[in-house]
């Protein structure tokens, strides 16, 4: 049982959206909130008790002009609540009965021809089902564009779609996050895999893109982050190269699509699920 104690802050959006939530999360990247969970009309985010600063976490939400108003408070979370928290919100995800993706403490499932298990610990669970779900059928559909190529998780998390790109078969796979805990935890579940031969996982930003060129670029992030960092994806891919990007919402493939095509990028399906959006490019024409 994890002994660490946590403090549960519970920010109060108005208007709430998934949108907006989603905006206010990436804004708080670099306090050092471990997880976040969404609960109309709140954002709740998780942090060691030692690390947590009510003032700093004031001070921030006032200078931000988010075009919303948030309030918050927060709550000593026991430490015998956070296995079962976490139990209670991690299923498991089985992609089109050829991939299932689950956590270290579920037992008994019936294998599938990729198996990812996850260790979530305190920091991480599997965000968004729908674009994890996504992003994997994505990956599984491409699979020759996958083998024996070399793959770029951009916002890796746990490290879910590395793991999946490696065990498909990929030369080599690399994830990046811009959560020091969630790079760490990434290698952690690529060990835990069997597959940390195959991939590298680093701390940073879009900018690290830099150390090389990808035949596939993933990005599983959100609306605000992609459009910013769509161009430097395309930069980074090889001739031909696939890009699959999700986190946004149906009605932002447009735009999405529009900063792509800008970037010298080729679209080529999209995918949704419950108004969450997947889409797909092609480096050069």
């Amino acid at each position: 049982m994890n002994s660490q104690e946590y403090i549960e802050v519970s920010m109060k959006i108005s208007p709430f959206s998934e949108e907006n939530a989603e905006i206010l999360m990436a804004e708080l990247d670099e306090l050092p909130f471990e997880s976040f969970t969404t609960e109309e009309p709140y954002l709740k985010g998780y942090v060691p008790k030692e690390n947590y600063n009510a003032q700093m976490l004031k001070l921030v939400l006032s200078g931000l002009d988010l075009g919303f108003y948030t309030d918050f408070t927060a709550t000593l979370i026991p430490p015998c609540n956070w296995n079962a928290l976490w139990e209670e919100q991690f299923t498991p995800i089985v992609v089109d009965g050829k991939c299932t993706i689950k956590a270290t403490f579920h037992k008994g499932l019936r294998r599938t021809r990729f198996n990812i298990t996850i260790d979530p610990k305190m920091a991480f669970g599997t965000g968004h089902h729908q674009t994890t779900y996504m992003m994997c059928r994505a990956l599984l559909e491409n699979e020759e564009r996958i083998r024996g190529k070399v793959v770029m998780d951009m916002g890796c998390g746990t490290a879910i779609l590395a793991i999946l790109a490696a065990k498909m078969g990929a030369a080599h796979t690399y994830g990046i996050d811009i959560d020091a805990v969630a790079a760490v935890s990434a290698f952690d579940n690529a060990r835990l895999n069997k597959v940390s031969r195959h991939v590298e996982t680093y701390c940073g930003d879009a900018s690290l893109l830099q150390m090389g060129k990808y035949d596939v670029l993933l990005a599983n992030i959100n609306r605000n982050i992609l459009l910013e960092d769509i161009p430097t994806y395309a930069r980074s891919l090889k001739k031909g190269g696939l890009l699959i990007v999700s986190g946004f919402y149906t009605e932002d493939l447009p735009m999405i699509s529009g900063v792509a095509s800008v970037a010298g990028l080729t679209f080529l399906k999209s995918d949704s699920s419950d108004n969450w959006c997947c889409a797909q490019f092609r480096q050069g024409d």
